[in-house]
């Protein structure tokens, strides 16, 4: 670029983010960031929120109601695989 330096990022899937908030939060502690399981990440998009979630040892829900629909997530090209998925946000909810 015109810097000459590198960039750094900062947005999902880079590390960066999780490791401010848990260090804020004081959720480093115990053997390899033991807090971290204490985390679901709940996002729409395998190759963003669900990989962010996945390579940071969070716990990760899809929701199908974005951009990843369920027949990707079944996929057998699919290697981006959440712990859980559900249809909506709503669906975490009672009414």
């Amino acid at each position: 670029g015109c810097t000459g330096r590198e960039p750094t990022v900062v947005g999902k899937p880079s590390s960066l983010l999780i490791d401010c908030i848990c260090g804020i939060l004081g959720l480093e502690g115990g053997v390899g960031g033991a807090g971290r399981k204490r985390i679901c990440m709940v996002g729409d998009r395998l190759d963003t929120d669900v990989l962010f979630g996945r390579d940071n040892g969070l716990k990760t829900v899809l929701v199908l109601s974005g951009v990843t629909t369920e027949e990707e997530v079944q996929s057998l090209e699919n290697d981006i695989v959440p712990d859980f998925y559900a249809d909506s946000i709503k669906d975490f909810f009672m009414e």
